[in-house]
């Protein structure tokens, strides 16, 4: 273990609490999923805050609590209760050894509770209760979270992802986590904080925010930064970073698959310069606004069936197919059968001889155990699927060859490939994102030599995108189908792109410039 550094520097408390949650799922989100870690094991999960790391060393760290759960279902109120709870304790007891300057607040931004509206503000005035006023805040969050008047308000710095999908995540991390520390350490030599008044300690001084709701709702697959107009509005985010009196910019999505009033896209711009937040904030959400008609999906899209059809025309291999709808990594419950049970009523896949498709995947620990049971090579009949999401299919029924059997992932516990016909279908004993070569390899698969590969997901991961010789976004039922429209949102603040086109004037774009976190928050709810 590394010495305490200097007494003279900051104490930064980290916490936070992490999930997308689909409020069009009947899944529903328990506490353990969070896995949640404590004390000195939170900096561990950081590489940039590991013992000898500069920022490591620029403060005293303390880990309250940080859990981050697979995207999924609402969370219980009760997961939610317990888990709240053991964080304000934590810090409550953090305090009590020693005033704090400082808290990370690590979150996700999409998390919906049982009962509550914006279950990170509440978190955040929670938390606030605990460790004071005068606390320092940096959040930061995936640009699929949403940015709540309320939560913008409460954080004195706020940043999201700039990438889509999420290759800068712990870049972004660490730029919030670096953002907070530069802060605490120039406090003395800021405007207003070198007279107390009365002798005492100087005032915390924080910076401008300017926060702008965009009405415009729409699922990552329209909005990845991959491709335009994307591509072109992110790029503009460090540019207005880099202007003088900013410190940080930042563009919100919003999370389309949750119908709660602060659904919707958002711009924050933080600085000391109200003049220059104020037109970086504005400028980002006129171009987001702007190119609200020009949003497309990430690839070609289809039926199911039209997705099956062209990958079998195609010439191109592997080819890969998205099962958008019942993506667990956007908040399905991830164990929907009815992709599979489609792919297997195909004939061209009746046979051993026909195209090989590899199908990830299906839970079913009954499943999981007869297979185990049976062995590698035996041939066995299994039911999986379909225990938390049937609206669309039952419970599958499939006999098949046992292919291979893993123990020990993180995530499914113990996998298995069952051989039906021509098509290779991994059962879980959890649910699991196959987002990597690996969790194909490390099951005696080849993606790469296969024919077609079908994956719960939405816009394919770096890993497959790079894999892929051609690709498709199935337009699948469940609980993150991407056609909006046809999943009943009834609480999402209207109008809103794309579900009205005609607005009766056009939305204001004007910046709103929040009080300082520690000054109550007035006005009508935006």
């Amino acid at each position: 273990m590394s010495p305490e550094p200097s007494p003279s520097l900051p104490v930064i408390a980290v916490a936070g609490l992490g999930i997308e949650s689909s409020t069009f799922s009947p899944a529903r989100t328990l506490a353990p999923a969070f896995h949640p870690l404590r004390g000195d094991e939170v900096m561990d999960r950081y590489p940039f805050l590991r013992a000898g790391q500069p920022l490591r060393e620029a403060a005293r760290w303390r880990g309250a609590l940080v859990g981050k759960a697979l995207p999924g279902g609402i969370v219980t109120r009760d997961a939610f209760e317990e888990l709240a709870g053991e964080i304000t304790t934590r810090l409550d007891a953090i305090v009590g050894s020693g005033a704090i300057d400082g808290l990370w607040y690590d979150i996700h931004g999409a998390m919906t509770v049982e009962g509550l509206d914006d279950a990170e503000a509440v978190l955040l005035a929670r938390i606030r209760e605990v460790v004071g006023p005068d606390v320092i805040v940096s959040t930061s969050m995936d640009l699929h979270g949403n940015v709540s008047r309320e939560l913008a308000h409460a954080s004195d710095l706020i940043t999201c992802y700039r990438m889509a999908p999420h290759e800068d995540a712990l870049d972004t991390k660490e730029r919030a986590v670096r953002n907070l520390v530069d802060l605490l350490a120039a406090q003395p030599t800021l405007p207003s904080a070198t007279d107390a008044a009365d002798g005492g300690a100087a005032p915390r001084v924080r910076p401008v925010k300017a926060w702008v709701p965009v009405p415009v709702l729409l699922p990552g697959e329209q909005t990845s930064t991959r491709i335009e107009p994307a591509a072109h509005i992110y790029a503009g985010v460090p540019e207005v970073e880099a202007t003088d009196g900013v410190v940080d910019a930042a563009i919100w999505v919003g999370y389309a698959w949750a119908d709660e009033p602060r659904n919707r896209a958002v711009v924050v711009v933080t600085g000391w310069d109200e003049d220059a937040v104020t037109a970086g904030a504005e400028r980002l959400a006129r171009s987001f606004w702007e190119a609200r008609e020009d949003f497309a999906f990430v690839a070609p899209t289809g039926s199911f069936a039209e997705c099956l059809d062209a990958a079998l025309a195609s010439d191109a291999r592997p080819y890969f197919i998205s099962d958008s709808g019942d993506n667990p990594t956007a908040g399905g419950a991830g164990d929907m059968t009815w992709g599979l049970t489609e792919l297997l009523a195909r004939p061209e896949f009746a046979e051993p001889s026909g195209p090989t498709v590899i199908y990830a995947s299906v839970p079913g620990p009954e499943a999981i155990r007869t297979a185990v049971g049976a062995g590698v090579g035996a041939t066995v009949t299994v039911t999986a699927g379909a225990e938390v999401d049937d609206r669309h299919a039952g419970p599958l029924t499939m006999t098949g060859r046992v292919h291979a059997i893993r123990h020990g992932d993180p995530d499914a516990v113990t996998e298995v490939v069952l051989q039906v016909g021509s098509v290779f279908a991994i059962l879980t004993e959890l649910r699991k994102p196959y987002h990597h070569e690996h969790d194909f390899t490390d099951l005696d698969l080849d993606p790469r030599s296969a024919d077609v590969v079908i994956v719960k997901i939405g816009y394919l991961e770096p890993e497959l995108y790079d894999m892929a010789a051609d690709w498709m976004l199935g337009l699948t039922p469940g609980g993150v189908d991407q056609d909006l429209e046809r999943l009943g949102h009834r609480r999402i603040r209207r109008p809103m792109f794309p579900f009205d086109r005609a607005f009766p004037a056009e939305p204001d774009m004007s910046a709103r410039i929040l009080p300082a976190s520690n000054v109550p928050l007035t006005g009508p709810d935006e």
